[in-house]
């Protein structure tokens, strides 16, 4: 009785927390400051986190404004888990976006959705992060291309690592991993395959509690890089960085 209870207290919250979200974004963004309003975000993804009973664990020094952010990709919750720290204009695959409500939050709130396979579509939104970044902005986006299950780091597409280059800014790998609260990698927050947004929401709702830790690594310098060079360094850097605790694989 009492699971069930505070299972649909979280849903009432979320609802309200969401509802709210779409006030913000249709009433209040278009007359803030854009300091204000990556305020607001941050101030709404912890937020968030707090309602779904995730604890973020993080070991960070700095994080660069005008810089490309990169980290391993485990779930839906990462751009909140990382706005919660540093919100970033993301590149994020075209399918957040019909996520219901967090994809359209997850839009006015700076993602940059990139359709898949279409190459002018990847012109289009390199130039756009190269601007954004001169402009100070903080550009992330997630290398893999898609989810992976805890344990496991797909390649990284070198693609958009050309945007660094170009920019002339360091890139930034973070590592992400989510844990249960006897320190295992924690098997709700599993987004991959046939799982949809709506069971996988549920899964993380259905939790007491989640620690996830983001890791901010060393910069790695795009002076003189190639694309390729940079995405093998961003990878190997988020590999090592989670095989040091001793739950990822070692490839």
């Amino acid at each position: 009785m009492k699971i069930k209870l505070r299972y649909h207290l979280k849903i009432a919250h979320l609802t309200v927390h969401i509802l709210h979200g779409f006030f913000v974004c249709f009433f209040i963004f278009p007359w803030m400051k854009k300091e204000a309003k990556k305020n607001k975000i941050q101030h709404w993804s912890q937020q968030l986190l707090s309602i779904f009973n995730v604890r973020v664990r993080m070991n960070l020094t700095n994080v660069s404004s005008g810089s490309l952010i990169v980290s391993n990709h485990i779930s839906w919750l990462d751009i909140f888990v990382i706005n919660s720290l540093a919100p970033c204009r993301f590149v994020a695959k075209s399918d957040i976006r019909s996520w219901p409500m967090l994809g359209w939050l997850a839009e006015k709130g700076g993602t940059i959705f990139l359709a898949h396979g279409k190459k002018a579509d990847v012109k289009r939104i390199y130039q756009h992060l190269i601007d954004q970044i001169a402009a100070g902005e903080r550009v992330a986006f997630f290398p893999e291309g898609g989810t992976a299950t805890q344990g496991e780091i797909l390649p990284f597409h070198a693609n958009l690592f050309e945007a660094a280059i170009h920019a002339k800014v360091p890139v930034q790998p973070f590592a992400l991993r989510y844990l249960t609260s006897t320190g295992e990698l924690h098997p709700a927050v599993e987004f991959v395959g046939d799982i949809s947004f709506v069971t996988s929401l549920v899964n993380v709702l259905n939790e007491d509690e989640i620690t996830v830790e983001l890791n901010g690594l060393a910069f790695i310098s795009s002076e003189g890089a190639h694309r390729r060079e940079l995405a093998a360094a961003s990878r190997s850097a988020v590999t090592l960085a989670l095989q040091a605790e001793g739950e990822y694989e070692r490839k």
